[in-house]
């Protein structure tokens, strides 16, 4: 049996890079949000994570990619 202290708590998601391989798809959205169904991948991968009991979620971004923060800033829309 694995003790409560030796779980994880962090999970980390690499998405750097520009996507080539997804071209041209990825031509106007980076690759993490591409929408499969109804959600961006990434938003999937999130919710999953969190709901395996995972509290902190750590991105691997490029330097100019912001639409990781952007999506999952709660008030994104409201910004001046």
């Amino acid at each position: 049996m694995v003790s409560k202290d030796n779980r994880v708590k962090k999970a980390v998601f690499p998405v750097a890079g520009l996507g080539t391989r997804f071209l041209p798809a990825t031509k106007a959205s980076p690759k993490e949000m591409l929408n499969v169904v109804d959600k961006p991948l990434i938003q999937y991968a999130a919710e999953e994570a969190v709901s395996a009991g995972i509290d902190t979620l750590i991105f691997v971004t490029g330097r100019n990619k912001v639409s990781i923060p952007n999506h999952f800033d709660r008030a994104y829309e409201v910004r001046e």
